[in-house]
């Protein structure tokens, strides 16, 4: 390819890039219950988080009186 042909493509991206930019809608803002939804998630992972470290802390003192 000559470097002619590579400016005319380069051009020609750039123009396509720039018609999508302007014709594409902007992103709408997300519905109030995916926020809840987050939040809920959030809420469930910490429990589990709980229940594993407590369930840890179960296994290391058994393990301890075992090794006693």
């Amino acid at each position: 390819m000559t470097a002619g042909r590579i400016e005319q493509a380069i051009t020609r991206i750039e123009a396509a890039l720039a018609r999508l930019e302007t014709a594409r809608p902007a992103a709408p803002a997300p519905p109030p219950e995916n926020s809840a939804r987050v939040l809920a998630l959030v809420d469930s992972h910490e429990k589990l988080r709980e229940e594993v470290a407590d369930t840890l802390r179960d296994l290391d003192a058994l393990i301890a009186e075992l090794e006693e």
